[in-house]
C-alpha cells in the first residue's frame, strides 16, 4: 500500500476539525500541528487516528519511533499473522470450530432451522454476531423469549449471515464493574516452533450501558500484569480519559486480581500453538466462575489499546517477534 492510499484511509475534514480542537487544547497553531503530522506521515507511516490517539504532537522524535502506527501495524501482521491464512479467525464461525476445545459452547451458523429451533429450546439468552463485524459493531444480547416467529427470525439470521452464540455467564467479580457487557482479557501471544509467550495482557470493561466491552464502542482498558493478573493501571477510554474507579459502578480498578489467572494464563499460552501459520494472536478470554473461555481470537490484535493505557510506543512488541523469526529464518525483518 502507497503513502498516498493510508492517507486517503481518513477523512480530512474529521482530522481537521480534531486539530482545531487540539490547537485551542494546547495552545499549538494548526499549521504546527500539520507540518509535525506530515513528519510523522513521512517517518513513521502514522495515520490520523495514530497522531492524534497516541497525541504525537507532544512526543519527542525518538519517542513517536517506537509507536506502531497503521503502516508498520501492517508490515508486522503479514510476517508473523499472513492474510493467506486468516480465515480461521476473520470468519467466526471457523475460529468456534478450530478453538472449540477453548470454548466450550454452543453456536449456531448457516446450519437448518431444526438446530436454530434446539438452540432457542436451550438457551434464554444469546449472543448476536455479524460474522464479518468488527470491533464489537452490532453485537448485541438477544433473549429467546422475545423472538415471537421464530420462522421468520430464522430466515432473516440467515440472510444476514449472523452468528448465534450461547450467552457467557462471566465471573461474578468480573460482573460487578459492568453487568451489561462481557468485560474480557485482551491477551496478546506470540506462538512458534512449539514456544509460546504472553507479550501483553490487558482488562476491558464496559462503559455501563453497551453490550460489549470494546475500546471503539464505549469501553475502557487496563494493563494487566501477565505473571500475577492484578491489574496495574487506571482505565483509559478511546478518548484519552482516564478513570480511577469505574463511572457507574465505582469499582476501583488498579490492584484489582483477575480471577483464574493461572488458567487464563495456560489456555492462552496452549493456544497460541494451535495454528502454526498464525504465531500473533490477541485472544479476547472471558473468565468464567470455574474457568474461562474464548468469545474470539483476532490475527491483528491492534497496537492502539496497548500503547494508550502504557502511554508509550510499543514496538518493543514487534521487535521480540520479528528477533525470533530472524533468529531461526535468517531474514532480517525491522520495524
Amino acid at each position: 500500500m502507497s503513502i498516498i492510499d493510508y492517507a486517503l484511509k481518513g477523512s480530512l475534514k474529521t482530522f481537521d476539525d480534531k486539530l482545531t480542537a487540539v490547537s485551542k487544547e494546547t495552545g499549538i497553531s494548526k499549521g504546527k500541528l500539520y507540518t509535525s503530522f506530515l513528519k510523522c506521515f513521512i517517518t513513521t507511516g502514522s495515520g490520523y487516528s495514530d497522531y492524534l490517539n497516541f497525541r504525537l504532537y507532544e512526543r519527542t522524535p525518538e519517542e513517536i519511533e517506537r509507536y506502531a502506527t497503521i503502516k508498520t501495524a501492517d508490515y508486522f501482521y503479514e510476517i508473523v499473522s499472513p492474510s493467506e491464512y486468516k480465515k480461521t479467525f476473520t470468519v467466526k464461525n471457523n475460529f468456534l470450530v478450530k478453538f472449540r476445545k477453548y470454548i466450550g459452547r454452543d453456536f449456531f451458523y448457516n446450519g437448518t432451522f431444526e438446530e436454530f429451533e434446539e438452540l432457542f429450546k436451550k438457551h434464554e439468552k444469546l449472543i448476536y454476531k455479524p460474522v464479518s463485524s468488527l470491533g464489537g459493531d452490532r453485537v448485541k444480547a438477544i433473549y429467546t423469549k422475545d423472538i415471537k416467529d421464530l420462522k421468520a427470525y430464522y430466515d432473516e439470521i440467515i440472510a444476514n449471515d449472523i452468528l448465534l452464540e450461547e450467552y457467557v455467564v462471566q465471573h461474578h467479580e468480573i460482573n460487578k464493574y459492568a453487568p451489561n457487557s462481557c468485560n474480557t482479557l485482551r491477551i496478546m501471544t506470540f506462538g512458534y516452533k512449539g514456544e509460546s509467550t504472553i507479550l501483553c495482557s490487558m482488562w476491558r470493561v464496559g462503559n455501563g450501558i453497551a453490550d460489549v466491552d470494546n475500546f471503539h464502542q464505549g469501553g475502557m482498558g487496563a494493563a494487566v500484569d501477565p505473571e500475577t493478573g492484578i491489574v496495574t493501571t487506571d482505565a483509559i477510554n478511546k478518548d484519552g480519559k482516564w478513570f480511577t474507579r469505574h463511572p457507574k459502578s465505582g469499582y476501583m480498578f488498579k490492584g484489582f486480581q483477575i480471577p483464574n489467572w493461572d488458567i487464563v494464563k495456560k489456555t492462552c499460552l496452549e493456544a497460541a500453538l494451535v495454528d502454526e501459520h498464525i504465531h500473533c494472536v490477541g485472544w479476547d478470554v472471558a473468565v468464567t466462575e470455574d474457568g474461562c473461555t474464548f468469545i474470539e481470537g483476532n490475527r491483528r490484535p491492534g497496537f492502539d489499546l496497548p500503547q494508550e493505557i502504557y502511554d508509550r510506543g510499543r514496538k518493543d512488541i514487534m521487535d521480540y517477534c520479528l528477533n525470533i523469526i530472524n533468529k531461526d529464518q535468517g531474514t532480517d525483518y525491522k520495524v
